[in-house]
Order: structure tokens, then sequence, then C-alpha cells
């Protein structure tokens, strides 16, 4: 999962005006979306810039979240995500049918393959780890559940980007929700090129294009309406990756994304 396909995770920060008048929850989630895998503890100071808010604004709605368990605070003063916040997400989690079909197929892909799989699903801006099967190997590469993806050439952003309308695409870079592309015509001639290249081939790929330690290869996921629901993501490290096992490892994602759409009434 780029600016790595596992380190491409960035709360989205807010414009201080609408800050103003955020309301209590809308700046509880901008706190929370601060926290992530390569920021998985934070203080008090680190927050604040971040969301918009003053220290003892951001100080007193960390006190309730501890309260509930939602964050714990370390013997450092500083914060990270509690187990609480699992109580809260697992009930989508379970509820998730395409979570529940793609696991299995996840379980079988990681072992056929050895390297990591994910499923992957999109919220309209960014692309969120669901589910995981970690590679066996010593030497892999993974995320945690809730990471989120936001970089243009992401293979789980490719994927579902390839299925939507460019002006759709066009808006998420003019508002920079999409990372790594801007505005220029010829660099979205290239993207949409690219893109092309993707339907083309049967998936998405992200050849050490945005770290040169990580290779994603992504697959998307229909369901009985033809819909796309989720892409099937596969992260390997780049050195053990070369052109022939990238061929091959597409081939393994295409079909576990096919399979979990077979599973959900598609075809």
């Amino acid at each position: 999962m780029p600016a790595d396909e596992y380190t491409d995770i960035m709360p989205r920060q807010s414009s201080d005006t609408s800050h103003r008048g955020a309301s209590v929850i809308e700046n509880t989630v901008s706190i929370l979306r601060c926290f992530s895998p390569d920021r998985q503890e934070l203080g008090v100071t680190e927050i604040a810039p971040r969301v918009g808010l003053h220290k003892s604004t951001v100080s007193r709605i960390l006190t309730a979240l501890e309260a509930q368990g939602i964050v714990e605070q370390e013997s450092s003063r500083r914060y990270r995500l509690g187990l609480g916040i699992l109580a809260i997400a697992g009930p989508l989690l379970a509820d998730l049918d395409v979570r529940r079909a793609a696991y299995p197929i996840l379980q079988d892909l990681t072992r056929r393959t050895e390297e990591t799989s994910a499923l992957i699903v999109w919220n309209g801006a960014e692309a969120i780890t669901v589910e995981q099967i970690p590679s066996p190997q010593q030497v892999k590469h993974t995320s945690s559940l809730g990471s989120r993806y936001q970089t243009a050439y992401s293979a789980s952003v490719q994927v579902f980007l390839e299925f939507a309308e460019f002006d759709e695409v066009q808006a998420l870079a003019d508002s920079d929700s999409l990372l790594g592309l801007d505005s220029n015509p010829e660099n979205f001639d290239a993207y949409r090129a690219l893109l092309g290249e993707n339907r083309q081939r049967g998936y998405a790929l992200n050849d050490a294009h945005t770290s040169p330690n990580e290779v994603g290869i992504a697959a998307g996921v229909h369901d009985h309406r033809g819909a796309l629901v989720a892409a099937v993501l596969i992260a390997a490290p780049k050195f053990r990756t070369d052109a022939d096992q990238i061929a091959e490892l597409g081939q393994c994602c295409v079909d576990a994304a096919r399979r979990v759409s077979q599973r959900l009434g598609g075809n």
C-alpha cells in the first residue's frame, strides 16, 4: 500500500477558516486523522498546528478520547490510538461483504506468491486498506488496517481512477487531494495514457515509481452490478521483482480479483 505504496499516508489538512466554524466532531476527526503508521505517537504541540486548533482545545479533545479508550497517553505525554477505536470500527469491518468475500482469496494469494496481499476500498478521494495478509518472508511490505493512499501513481489509487470520469480525476488534483499529479495538461495526458495501459494489461502497476524499494500491483473487484467496489493489491520488495516476476504477480492479482468478484456475483 506508496511516498511508497505502504507509506503514502498523509492526514488531510484543512484551512484555518474551516476550523473556526468546525464542530467538535469535525475537530475530533481531524485530530484522529493525524495518527498514521509512520506517526503512531504524537504530542499536543505536534497535533495543534496540523489541525489548526489551539493546544488547549486539542488537549481537551484528547482527554475526552482517552477517557473512552480511543487514544492512550504514553509516559512521554504523547498520544497514540487506543484499542477502543476497534470497538467502533469492528462492526463496520465485520459487515463489509467484500472483505468477507476476499479474505480466503487473499490468504491463497499470499500462499501462492509469498508476498503481502491486501484489499483496498475507495472513499471518493483516498484508497483505504481494509484487509491484509502479510508475506511470510522476512523482508516484506505491509501496512496497517485503515491506511490511506492519495498518491496518483500508487497502484491501488490507479485502479480506482481508471474507472473514474477524468473530470473527477482533475477535480481531485485541483483540490490537492491527489498527490503527485498537478493540473498541467501534459501531465494529465501522460496519466490518462497510463490508465489506458492498465486497462489493456488488466492490472495497475507501481514499479518503484513512488518508492525505489517497492512494487505495487493492483486489480479491480466488481460486484453483481458491475460496479467497482474494491481492489486487490500485491506489495513486494523491488529487489525480488524483475519484469518476469511482475508479469506473474500481475496475473495472480488479476485472477484473485476475478475470484473475489465472482463471490460477489460479478464476472
